[in-house]
């Protein structure tokens, strides 16, 4: 069955010769360098990203989410949302480029020449897939909340990411694009551990009680965050401010 896009095994193509392994920790970990350098381009407090559950939860599998979370601040990159699409999506839609749609598009006119058949395969394994939709996960609806602040990417974005089918606590890590002041993204991080001890103790027994967790401790923290800020700054991303200003905001806490 064919699990994942084309375009995942473009991706991968530097790493075939390497040991598993060894493939997983170098993908991870320079996924990783691009996700705290595109991060850190927004002020160094933005780093205490990486205490996230969901980042670590990541790091055992070798998962996708740091380069997705990257491709938010590279243009070049957009094209590795076509790799986890129910992760990409929200990213491509909430940071949307003209170089990075170009880009995307020429990989996928690539996959498209290299297997033509591919997306076919594809959709016939998507059924397969053992997942759970946040908004669909009680109290997952009051997610749509977030539309109260539409006109607001990070609320784009978490409503967005809560109609995505999903599986486990790293799918999460893109929810970390949306703190960007050091209280919010501490905040956040506390209450994803709390995902973490209770996992420790209590391993989910199925994919929609994790998802409940999920919507818990990572969705609805996000949801304070959004609803929290003032509405002076509902029409302006901290990601376009300059990294000093950003910076600055931070050390207030705002």
């Amino acid at each position: 069955m064919q699990y994942y896009p084309l375009p995942t095994a473009l991706f991968g193509l530097p790493f075939v010769w390497l040991r598993p392994e060894v493939a997983g920790g170098a993908f991870y970990g320079l996924s990783s360098a691009l996700m705290a350098f595109g991060l850190s381009r927004h002020g160094y407090h933005r780093l205490l990203v990486f205490l996230a559950y969901p980042y670590w939860a990541g790091l055992i599998a070798a998962q996708w989410s740091p380069l997705i979370f990257a491709s938010a601040f590279f243009p070049l990159l957009l094209p590795a949302t076509l790799a986890k699409p129910q992760l990409g999506l929200p990213v491509a839609l909430t940071y949307p480029n003209k170089r990075g749609l170009l880009a995307c598009a020429g990989v996928l006119a690539l996959s498209l020449i290299l297997a033509p058949r591919w997306p076919w395969l594809w959709i016939q394994s998507v059924h397969s897939y053992v997942r759970f939709i946040p908004l669909l996960v009680l109290p997952g609806p009051l997610l749509a909340l977030a539309l109260v602040r539409y006109r607001e990417r990070d609320a784009r974005l978490l409503f967005l990411m809560a109609l995505m089918p999903q599986r486990w606590f790293y799918d999460a890590l893109i929810l970390w694009l949306i703190p960007k002041s050091r209280r919010e993204i501490l905040g956040t991080v506390v209450f994803s551990y709390v995902v973490a001890i209770w996992r420790w103790y209590h391993y989910p027994h199925g994919h929609l009680q994790a998802g409940r967790w999920i919507v818990l401790f990572m969705y609805l923290p996000m949801l304070v965050v959004v609803l929290a800020r003032p509405r002076t700054l509902v029409h302006r991303s901290a990601d376009s401010l300059p990294a000093a200003q950003v910076s600055s905001s931070a050390e207030r806490g705002d």
